[in-house]
């Protein structure tokens, strides 16, 4: 099945290469209407030609109308106001359309024609300690871009560059030495695992930066240490992996708690990429790039000045010869293109290690980094580690605030950790869940949920509930955690468009009838009534509603379509009786329920997001 909007802007370019051979590549500026009195699509393209031209935007629209050949797909298209040319589809081409989507999988997606390798980098937490909330918008961010690349038909590599490297390993590995939380011993690993001190990872951070801060001589062993981890000391080494791994046990159970993509084999964090470093500042120099101030090396790529009018530095290395993150992201870039420069170290975590050789990398990171990105992406493009068919884009995201306007913390001021905001979400979901299934009990609507349903769909609807509440605003912006209207059953909420799904499926366990029977043919479905032909025009969005996610990589785009879907369902459950008309009306509603249903789920899912039968 076409994408639509894709098929109605090819129509209307050919109309304009053939009435203004001049202005042949002009663009059609399609979009879906605004207002569904004027139709279901809007070309506004005319309005720009008209100007490039020299006449006046009406008489250049009825001109690209009268050549316009869309017969099999819309009504006659109408010139509007200036210049506006409306689009109306043609109900009978719509009801064929669903059809074919009915024995589609996916649900009339198809897979893009040129397809990329995307290296996506989201999530990152930096393992020294336990993950909190401000990781939740990476992680369920760049697993839901993740989704819906792979599922346009992009080879999508994930990575979860982990901060694993530097000072504050030192620190925590002098710590855990000082305090002998291993004994040197055959099998002491075992041991350190199940060492219960060494679980509150939080604690023990707290405690060695306390040390760190206020003890000379401790903050000269954990310098002392980084200069042993560096060196590659073997016991040394043992322990910091040893302690990587069970930080990682945390994320991990993080990541299984969100359903998130993310694995181990995802994980290359910032030592991975430790013993090239060298080799990525002697490339620059090579580049003659480099510039000595006040003994660090920086580079000063072109464009970049502060306040104060002086170009600003993007430091390599610093006077103590260490590396910074900006050398990291370097070399990581580097590597995912496949232009690192030789390394020199036989024993680098990398040097084995296959390229992704990547077309586009994302980077799904916090707004306030935007800066350090701009300055990273030209420097890697000036030192060749980054050639310009590669698309380096940051992803950038706003803050979680509080009801205060401030970040989200605890009561306390301290930072919420991940797993303690998904506990209570489950818990507020419970509530929620017990409750509305006594309001169905008394109201014979539904048969009593028992005690595992309802753990198991608070579970689904309290994740949920968090995930979409995030993923529903525009990228770009700060919102407020609300809880409150997170787990609403009204309004633009993970708990309303799950109901919806229960809803439909309720109907079909209702009427003994089975889903899938109805997917069998590709057969027209009649749109008689007027919420039918609403409800498929809707449908039919779906492929062109992922494109546009995609296009600005907007998850937000794509929830509010299956808000506008769910209440496009609920006016036509209204209007048109399902279980209780005859055949064949019967068949063909069950048919664009059973489409709404399996649009609902696959958009969740491309959102990370599960669905239950029953609610």
């Amino acid at each position: 099945m076409p994408n639509v909007q894709r098929l109605l802007e090819k129509r209307v370019e050919a109309a304009i290469a053939a009435a203004f051979p001049e202005a042949a590549e002009a663009p059609a500026l399609l979009a879906p209407a605004q207002d569904v009195k004027f139709g279901d699509y809007q070309a506004n393209g005319a309005m720009a030609l008209a100007k490039r031209l020299g006449k006046k935007p009406r008489d250049v629209a009825e001109q690209i109308v009268k050549r316009l050949d869309v017969a099999d797909v819309a009504e006659t298209p109408q010139v509007a106001g200036p210049g506006f040319i409306n689009f109306r589809l043609d109900p009978d081409w719509v009801g064929a359309e669903l059809g074919r989507v009915c024995a589609d999988e996916r649900l009339g997606v198809e897979a893009v024609e040129k397809p990329e390798t995307v290296v996506v980098d989201y999530s990152a937490p930096n393992l020294a300690k336990e993950m909190h909330v401000g990781h939740l918008r990476s992680t369920i961010i760049g697993d839901a871009l993740v989704r819906m690349l792979d599922f346009a038909g992009h080879k999508v590599v994930r990575q979860n560059h982990v901060g694993d490297w530097g000072t504050q390993f030192g620190m925590l590995v002098a710590y855990i030495e000082r305090k002998q939380l291993i004994q040197p011993v055959p099998n002491w690993q075992q041991a350190f695992f199940s060492n219960k001190a060494l679980q509150d990872l939080e604690a023990i951070y707290q405690e060695a930066k306390r040390l760190f801060d206020g003890d000379k001589e401790f903050a000269q062993e954990a310098r002392d240490m980084v200069v042993r981890l560096q060196r590659g000391d073997p016991h040394t080494r043992n322990v910091w992996d040893a302690f990587l791994q069970v930080s990682m046990g945390h994320c991990r159970e993080v990541y299984d708690r969100l359903g998130v993509l993310l694995t181990d084999a995802d994980v290359r964090g910032e030592s991975a990429y430790n013993d090239v470093l060298p080799d990525i500042v002697e490339a620059l120099r090579k580049k003659k790039l480099l510039t000595e101030s006040e003994g660090a090396q920086c580079v000063f790529p072109p464009g970049f000045k502060g306040k104060d009018g002086e170009r600003l530095p993007l430091i390599v290395q610093k006077s103590d010869e260490g590396y910074l993150y900006a050398t990291t992201d370097l070399a990581a870039i580097a590597f995912r293109t496949g232009c690192l420069p030789e390394i020199r170290n036989p024993q680098s975590a990398i040097r084995n290690s296959q390229s992704p050789h990547a077309d586009r990398i994302l980077y799904v990171v916090d707004a306030r980094q935007a800066l350090h990105f701009q300055m990273l992406f030209a420097v890697a493009r000036q030192a060749g580690f980054a050639p310009e068919r590669v698309k380096l884009e940051h992803v950038a995201f706003g803050t979680m605030m509080g009801p205060d306007g401030r970040p989200f913390k605890t009561r306390e001021g301290r930072t919420v950790k991940l797993m303690d905001l998904l506990d209570e979400a489950e818990k507020r979901a419970l509530d929620l869940v017990t409750k509305k299934n006594a309001e169905d009990v008394a109201a014979e609507r539904a048969e009593p949920l028992t005690e595992e349903q309802r753990n198991q769909i608070a579970r689904i609807v309290g994740i949920g509930a968090v995930k979409y509440a995030d993923l529903a605003q525009n990228r770009t912006s700060d919102y407020v955690f609300s809880w409150e209207k997170m787990l609403s059953l009204a309004g633009n909420t993970a708990p309303y468009m799950q109901y919806a799904y229960a809803r439909v499926r309720s109907i079909f366990r209702k009427g003994g009838h089975e889903a899938e029977d109805h997917r069998a043919d590709a057969d027209p479905i009649p749109l008689a009534a007027p919420e039918e032909l609403a409800l498929g025009k809707m449908l039919l969005r779906f492929p062109e509603t992922l494109d546009r996610a995609l296009d600005g990589y907007q998850p937000n785009v794509l929830a509010a379509y299956l808000y506008d879907l769910a209440q496009a369902f609920t006016a036509f459950y209204e209007a048109c009786p399902v279980l209780k008309s005859e055949a064949p009306v019967r068949a063909a509603r069950l048919k664009l329920c059973d489409l709404v249903a399996r649009t609902i789920a696959k958009g969740l899912d491309l959102l990370g997001i599960e669905v239950a039968e029953r609610m």
